[in-house]
């Protein structure tokens, strides 16, 4: 559940990014919110790995 909660985070944390750069027109803003998404990626791939994981464990 971690991975999720550090999900939820980094969405969180970029959505001010997000509004100034999309409403404003911010364009380090756009720089910020591109270095987020790619966080977002790979906490989400991280995420995935872990579900597949536990879901093999229990397999066993």
């Amino acid at each position: 559940m971690s991975s999720f909660a550090k999900l939820k985070e980094l969405i969180a944390a970029a959505e001010a990014d997000a509004t100034a750069f999309y409403e404003k027109g911010n364009k380090a803003a756009g720089t910020r919110l591109r270095k987020a998404y790619l966080e977002i990626k790979n906490a989400a791939q991280e995420g995935r790995a872990e579900v597949s994981e536990l879901k093999n464990k229990e397999k066993e």
